[in-house]
């Protein structure tokens, strides 16, 4: 059987080292939805020890960059953060399995708080081969 894996490690600034601390409260009090999701279990997140108000926010063995997504939106939120922000993040599989790997990004406008953008490679490798080569 494969298992399949998204990695990312990615670092916000909130600001500053209160800032920081906050948002760690918001990422461990994170309320579940009726259904019992939580955005928190998308990834684990901890200060950077090389810049207090930075967070570093990285996948525990396999992510959901969804949920970074909803996070970092809520922190623009609430630290009124601007301009823009992104991440990368890489699909992996224990065993060789045809399209079990690729990746991806996102792009968020923080001011905004929205998502400006992002690609996968297994849509755009679909897209090129099908001859639409506009984003190539």
């Amino acid at each position: 059987m494969a298992n399949y894996f998204t990695h990312f490690s990615c670092v916000l600034d909130v600001g500053t080292a209160e800032n920081a601390e906050r948002a760690l409260e918001l990422y461990r009090n994170e309320p579940e939805d009726p259904d019992g999701f939580c955005v928190s279990s998308g990834f684990s997140l901890s200060v950077s020890s090389e810049n207090m108000s930075r967070l570093w926010i990285q996948d525990d063995g396999s992510g959901d960059p969804e949920c970074v997504v909803i996070f970092v939106l809520k922190c623009a939120s609430t630290f009124s953060l601007s301009g823009l922000w992104g991440f990368e993040y890489a699909n992996t599989c224990s065993r060789s399995r045809l399209e079990a790997f690729g990746g991806g990004a996102h792009v968020i406008d923080l001011g905004a708080r929205r998502s400006v953008g992002w690609v996968t490679t297994n849509d755009w490798l679909a897209a090129a081969l099908e001859g639409d080569t506009s984003d190539a």
